[in-house]
This record gives structure tokens, C-alpha cells and sequence, in this order.
């Protein structure tokens, strides 16, 4: 047992709003155990949950309360569990409540939003080299800036760069550190990087988990850890708290439908679209789409998008696993997490969507995971309590204005960020593994042997597999290879910490 792994006979567990700091716990023979990783209270004898591995393959990560083990679970956040007299309670105590001000002061919210953030990055500060990720996106150059006015010390700055077209967004984090004159480091990840790296960022983490921008955000986190750095601050939470994921933008368009008057919906414009022929006139075609689209609800609008159910879950995986898996769980959870937040704004409800799939269980595990493979610590400046609760009070139409993303975030920050920034396209540390699996040949060769490997255990057609390698991923690199990478990382898990799983 580690010296993090704790029994009880009774007693109270909890975890904050974001989940920053992960908790999972089993009962065991009468006694609550908990730990922050679910790999340490799994023995020889737990067994890997086939359900958790298809939320993995829908997700790309699998998101709490379940874990890749039966009978182990980890905490949702701002959540709290309680064992008493055998007797164990999970229940949440916080839910996201927005209370919106009506006809605010722009200046006085820009005034009180920039102290805010200057704080926030105070508070994350412990006296040792400042530095922060800085992608030259809007959060973290903000971040670079805010290091400065709180410490009076330029930030060390750290960037992640791609030899590949359409990747490389390198000419916006140099912008953002001449703007700030921070002391900035680049580092260029390759192809043979991924090779050496994939098996151990795949195995630290507790259970499968398949955001690719885990190997950039690790080689980023090495870098500062080699130039004597032993804290980063990321910029995670500003698209989430103010509107900054073209998705909200995407879906507002789609709400505009239920404006329609009903009669006309249903009566024209429903029947229409079903017609097989408008299918041969491309405007026409467009329009049946968005009618198609908008008349499924959210959030299940969400999921038409999902990869797996695009390409087919019964030609993806085998009969094996999908015979001991409910299909619906991940829509039925979903639909869960939707309706918890208090508000009927929907650009709110998807920003609390969004703080539970895109932060708690697939953003922030990413950069807690690959800082602490580097050995730095982290902090999340813009997920400070006071910033959550400016943002819950902000008008919706803050967050997003007609069609623009974070409108509030960027005006409160235009002339301390460079215009450039704010009016750039969002894109992060992304990464071109599908080209290079194309080209690289010992990627190639890795992906390839995993692949194959997992088809194996029994948890993914081998004809798919085949199919996969040899036509989808050479004609759209950039689409399937997401799908290469999710099984990839999925096996090299496996491998590493349950050798021996096969689906019966």
C-alpha cells in the first residue's frame, strides 16, 4: 500500500469543483480505501471493466465516476463520499449555478476581471522560477502576463513546436513573449520523440486515457523541468469558464430552430428533409442537414459527431466486448451531467457540460499526468474559485456575443494582449500523429503493432484494424488518425499494467 492509499472503517472523501486533485476509492472487506490513482488499489485479482473500456473508446478517456476496474471509482468532481456504518454515500456538493447581472458596467467588470486574474496568478506563485506553458493562444499568453504584474519577474516561458504543415503555431507563442519579454524556450517535438515516449506517457497514467496532446503538453513539461523549473502554470479553464470553444457558436446556430414556429417545423421543413431526392441539390442538401441536426436535442447532438459511432461500433469492435456493454451507458450519462446546472442560458448549461468532460476528466488529468511524468508541479490559475464565480455571474451574451467566442475575455484584455492573439484562430498544442504514422516508419511500425495487438485481446475487429491502417488512415491522416492513436495508447496501457486481458 502506498503512503496515499488509506483504509477506513467510516469516514469522508472529497474532491474540488474540477477534480484538479483525483481521488478513487473501493470498499473493500468492509473498509472505504481510497487513493489518487485507481491502479494502486487494483490487487491481481480485480478485473478490467469491458464497460469502461468502450467508454474509453467513446470518450478517448474514461470519464468518473467509473475507472478501467471493476469496483474501483473515482471521485466526480466537487463531489464528496461518506462511509458510514458500511454504508457509502457519493453525492455531489456543488452544482454550477449561474446568476447573471443585468445591465453591468463593462469597465467595472473589465477592472474587477483583470485583478482577478492578477491574483489568481499570485496565488499559484511559490517563490521559485515563474513559468507557464504558453501556447500563444489567449490563456496562456495571459498567464505570461499576469506572471509579470504579479511578480515583477518576466515568466520562463515554454513552447512546443511541429515540423508540419497546418501544426505549427510556434510565430504566436514568439509573439506573445517579445509582447510580455518573457524568457522563452521552444522545443520542436519529432516523430522519433513519440516513438520513445508513447509506452511510458501510456503507462504513468493510472488507466487508459487517449488525449494525444498528453506527448506535446510531457515534452513541453520536460523542457522546464531541465531548465531547473519546478512549477508551470497552464492556461487550462478560460475557453470553459468564458465561451471560447466554437462548439457554443456551432450549437447557438442550431438552437435558432426551435424559434421556427412548430407548424412550419413539422409540417414542412421536417417532411422535406427527409426526402431522399433534396439530397441531389447541394444548398437543399445543406439546409436538410442543419434540420436533421437541429431537431435532436442536446446533448445528444453532441454524440453525432462521436468517431466511434460514425465509423460503427458493430464494425469497430467484436461481438466479444459489445455482448457485455450497455451502448447507451455513455448517452445516459451524458444526459445526466446536462441537466445538473442551474440555468437556461445554453451557452451556461455547455460551459458546465464542459467543465466536467473537457476539464475534470480529460483536460486537466492531461497536464496533472505529463507535469508529474516530468516531475514539475502545476497550477491553474484561471480555475482560481474567485474566477469561477465572476464567471458564473457574467451575462451570457458576455460569453458569447451573436457568433463571438469569449467576447467579454477578449475586449477586458484588448491592449494587454497583442491584437494578433486575441483575433487568432484557437489551436493549441495538437498533434500531427496521423502524417506522421504515414511517414514515419518505426511510428508506422508502432502503431501498426499495437493495433494488430489489440485485435488480439479481442476488443477490436481485426478486419477493421486492417482497414484502418491500409485505406482510412493513408487517405485522411488528420481524422483517423485519432482513432489509430485512442487504440494505440489503449494497448500500450494494457500491455504495461494488464498483460494478460483478453475479452472472454
Amino acid at each position: 500500500m502506498s503512503d496515499q492509499d488509506f483504509s477506513t472503517s467510516k469516514g469522508d472523501l472529497s474532491v474540488d469543483r474540477f477534480a484538479i486533485h483525483s481521488l478513487c476509492y473501493r470498499v473493500d472487506n468492509g473498509q472505504l480505501r481510497s487513493s489518487a490513482r485507481a491502479d494502486e488499489l487494483a490487487d491481481a485479482s480485480t478485473e478490467i471493466d469491458p464497460q469502461a473500456i468502450f467508454d474509453y473508446l467513446y470518450f478517448h478517456i474514461i470519464p468518473s465516476p467509473r475507472t478501467i476496474y471493476k469496483g474501483i471509482y473515482r471521485l466526480p468532481p466537487a463531489h464528496y463520499a461518506s462511509f458510514q456504518n458500511g454504508q457509502l454515500t457519493v453525492a455531489p456538493y456543488w452544482v454550477p449555478k449561474f446568476d447573471e447581472q443585468r445591465n453591468p458596467s463593462f469597465d467595472a467588470l473589465k477592472g474587477e476581471f483583470r485583478q482577478l486574474l492578477q491574483d489568481s496568478v499570485a496565488a499559484q506563485l511559490d517563490g521559485s522560477k515563474p513559468a507557464c506553458f504558453l501556447s500563444g493562444g489567449t490563456d496562456s499568453s495571459t498567464v505570461a502576463g499576469m506572471i509579470a504584474l504579479a511578480s515583477g519577474r518576466a515568466a520562463a516561458t515554454y513552447s512546443i513546436g511541429f515540423d508540419a504543415q497546418g501544426y505549427d503555431e510556434m510565430e504566436y507563442a514568439r509573439l506573445a513573449s517579445k509582447h510580455f519579454k518573457t524568457e522563452h524556450h521552444e522545443y520542436y517535438v519529432t516523430p522519433d520523440d513519440l516513438v520513445r515516449s508513447i509506452p511510458a506517457v501510456a503507462s504513468h497514467y493510472d488507466q487508459p486515457f487517449g488525449n494525444s496532446s498528453a506527448l506535446p503538453a510531457y515534452y513541453c513539461a520536460k523542457m522546464a523541468r531541465e531548465d531547473g523549473v519546478t512549477k508551470l502554470l497552464a492556461g487550462d479553464g478560460g475557453d470553459e469558464l468564458f465561451g471560447g470553444n466554437t462548439r457554443y457558436a456551432k450549437q447557438k446556430v442550431f438552437g435558432w430552430y426551435d424559434g421556427i414556429p412548430a407548424g412550419l417545423r413539422t409540417g414542412l421543413l421536417e417532411p422535406v428533409s427527409r426526402l431522399g431526392v433534396m439530397n441531389q441539390i447541394p444548398l437543399i442538401r445543406k439546409a436538410a442537414s442543419y434540420v436533421n441536426q437541429a431537431r435532436v436535442p442536446m446533448p445528444d447532438r453532441l454524440m453525432t459527431y462521436n468517431l466511434l459511432f460514425r465509423l460503427g461500433v458493430q464494425d469497430v469492435l467484436t461481438p466479444e466486448l459489445l455482448a457485455q456493454v450497455d451502448q447507451q451507458d455513455p448517452a445516459q450519462q451524458q444526459r445526466h451531467i446536462w441537466t445538473q446546472a442551474r440555468t437556461d442560458r445554453l451557452v451556461n448549461r455547455m460551459l458546465a457540460f464542459d467543465w466536467r468532460y473537457t476539464l475534470a476528466d480529460c483536460d486537466l488529468p492531461k497536464v496533472v499526468g505529463t507535469t508529474a511524468l516530468a516531475g514539475v508541479g502545476v497550477g491553474f490559475p484561471m480555475l482560481d474559485d474567485r474566477l469561477l464565480a465572476f464567471s458564473q455571474k457574467l451575462p451570457a451574451d458576455y460569453k458569447l456575443k451573436g457568433l463571438k467566442l469569449r467576447w467579454f475575455f477578449k475586449e477586458a484584455l484588448r491592449g494587454f494582449l497583442p491584437d494578433a492573439i486575441i483575433t487568432k484562430k484557437k489551436q493549441g498544442f495538437g498533434l500531427p500523429f496521423g502524417v506522421w504514422a504515414n511517414t514515419h516508419p518505426a511510428l508506422k511500425a508502432l502503431a501498426t503493432d499495437s493495433l494488430h495487438s489489440l485485435a488480439k485481446r479481442g476488443v477490436v475487429r481485426a478486419d477493421f484494424i486492417q482497414t484502418l491502417l491500409t485505406q482510412r488512415l493513408p487517405e485522411h491522416p488528420g481524422y483517423f488518425g485519432e482513432m489509430v492513436w485512442i487504440l494505440m495508447m489503449l494497448e500500450q496501457w494494457l500491455a504495461a499494467k494488464a498483460p494478460g486481458f483478453r475479452m472472454g
